[in-house]
């Protein structure tokens, strides 16, 4: 009876949410009182389990189920701005709150909490604000104002009493904080920053660049410059900058931008036919998306080289399972070694890597199509429209017929007119890929007839993949889309409504580093634009004094 009680109770924030409700109906603490919540991004599940894991330990277990979010403009963390709580969602949250707080007030766990109770049979109210108030700055990303911890203690004391256990009140307390939207959902609060101007405060400043940065909830040195204001100045930010990106968990934050951008997530659903392909198992899957993961980092950080040349670069990293997926002898004694494949053999940057040609390819076929609207939404930021509903892919699909070759079958459907326009926009870029089948196998021939990789993009002539690569290396697009879907990843926007304007000073850093993503990240958070927020209505602003450079 007390834990239905409690979960109504604690609960009742997020339903809110469950019924679509947006930043301006929800309770929550400000800067003061000029302050307004300007976006709310609800957590992905990766930020999610990685914030648990940085405030409470790693040996707490995230146990439950996560709503799926969507691509907008070609990244999925456009969608966390738009997305609100289903009841289905409502529930999961529910049941994964009350999971962790039952963990972290267990007996194994009591040990790290930052008081003890006199007694652990009644109520300590005092302990309880101390423990709730700790944890809850960092789940909230901030300090919990008076009222927020009032009624988080309030709800301990009473289930505390009745039940003859301190612990069981503070399960119930803490869950109340993990299932309110001030942790779900990243909160940003603007204030005035001077000339009818408006920009984030600290706190959501610290949110943001630790996301970015690490993929998590801000660590305590980075809340307390916020605290104090360091990062309304520029020297103050430069610091905490600098230091997130010296620190090796730089890794995992832009390891969640390359899966988000290249769309790494759908790999998870990648099936290729057993049949004709007995070598592509589960773990061939998980080693090429790791694979493709591992040269992106490396190239973007750990050599810090030139962002071009992921398109080009023979360099990579392979393991047992892969060297199979690549017929090449395994000959290493680590799990995964680095690699660079001949000059002689196809392979051009990571369009070349089993991950990018398996999920852009049918279970029992290569797709031109599939793979060249991928590199045009992904590498280009050039969307391919969806082909109208009754559009007759029968003569593609024929692969019994007389036409032998992808290249025959798609020119023949792409005779229709209405057809055409989409296809000699993408097919040419899919088609330099030919030289690999659907797992990512060097080949030559299809169907007894040797395959012909050249095409004609913009008016030049490519051969295979090594052309293709090239073509994307020199072609200023690539790194214009790269640098505006950093941006638009970092403030949870559509990057197809991302104006050249927002990323020109930081995309001339980026150029004149000469391609380097780290050039890209510092110039992006550097420039004056980035912690910038809309303004609220008027009568919400009429008396707000300037409180942004304080």
């Amino acid at each position: 009876m007390g834990r239905i009680r409690s979960l109504a109770i604690s609960l009742s924030s997020l339903t809110v949410l469950a019924s679509g409700a947006t930043a301006a109906d929800v309770t929550s603490a400000r800067s003061g009182a000029n302050s307004e919540v300007v976006s709310m991004r609800r957590l992905t599940h990766a930020e999610y389990r990685n914030s648990i894991a940085d405030i409470f330990g790693t040996e707490i277990e995230v146990r439950g189920f996560f709503e799926p979010t969507i691509r907008i403009g070609g990244l999925q963390a456009a969608s966390t701005s738009v997305l609100s709580v289903t009841p289905v969602g409502f529930e999961s949250f529910t049941k994964l709150a009350d999971s962790i707080a039952i963990q972290v007030t267990g007996e194994k766990y009591r040990a790290k909490l930052p008081c003890v109770p006199k007694s652990a049979k009644e109520p300590n109210d005092a302990c309880t604000a101390q423990v709730l108030s700790h944890y809850g700055r960092m789940l909230y990303r901030r300090p919990l104002i008076e009222d927020e911890i009032k009624s988080a203690v309030d709800l301990s004391h009473g289930l505390a009493e009745s039940q003859n256990d301190f612990y069981a009140g503070l399960r119930y307390g803490l869950a109340s904080l993990l299932q309110a939207p001030n942790f779900v959902f990243r909160m940003e609060t603007a204030v005035p920053a001077g000339n009818k101007q408006w920009a984030l405060d600290s706190y959501s400043r610290a949110t943001r660049l630790s996301y970015l940065m690490w993929d998590s909830t801000p660590d305590a040195e980075l809340l307390q410059a916020a605290e104090k204001g360091d990062l309304n100045t520029p020297a103050g930010l430069d610091k905490q900058v600098d230091r997130l990106m010296a620190s090796p968990r730089l890794d995992l934050g832009i390891r969640a931008f390359f899966t988000d951008m290249l769309e790494l997530d759908n790999f998870d659903t990648v099936s290729k036919d057993s049949n004709l392909y007995p070598k592509w198992s589960s773990g061939t899957a998980a080693s090429a998306k790791e694979e493709t993961l591992r040269t992106a980092i490396d190239l973007a950080l750990h050599t810090n080289g030139d962002m071009r040349d992921l398109m080009t670069t023979r360099k990579t990293f392979i393991n047992r399972n892969l060297a199979a997926d690549y017929q090449l002898p395994f000959q290493f004694k680590g799990e995964w070694m680095p690699y660079e494949f001949a000059a002689d053999s196809g392979r051009s940057g990571i369009l070349t890597q089993a991950s990018m040609l398996a999920m852009f390819s049918h279970p029992g076929r290569s797709s031109p199509t599939k793979r060249g609207v991928a590199v045009m939404d992904i590498f280009l930021c050039e969307p391919t429209p969806a082909p109208p509903a009754n559009v007759d892919f029968s003569v593609v699909n024929d692969t019994s017929g007389p036409l032998k070759t992808v290249r025959e079958r798609l020119m023949a459907h792409a005779a229709n007119p209405t057809c055409a326009s989409c296809h000699n926009h993408s097919d040419p870029i899919g088609l330099t890929l030919e030289g690999f089948d659907t797992i990512g196998q060097r080949r030559t021939m299809e169907n007894g007839k040797f395959i012909d990789l050249s095409a004609t993009i913009k008016g030049k002539h490519y051969a295979g993949a090594a052309g293709l690569g090239q073509f994307l290396h020199d072609d200023p697009k690539y790194t214009a889309c790269l640098a505006r879907k950093v941006y638009a990843y970092s403030r949870g926007v559509n990057s197809e409504d991302v104006p050249a304007s927002a990323v020109k000073t930081a995309y001339q850093a980026f150029a004149d580093s000469g391609f380097r993503m780290r050039s890209l990240l510092k110039s992006l958070v550097d420039d004056k634009d980035y912690f910038s927020a809309p303004a609220p209505s008027p009568e919400t602003t009429s008396s707000a004094p300037n409180v942004a450079d304080q």
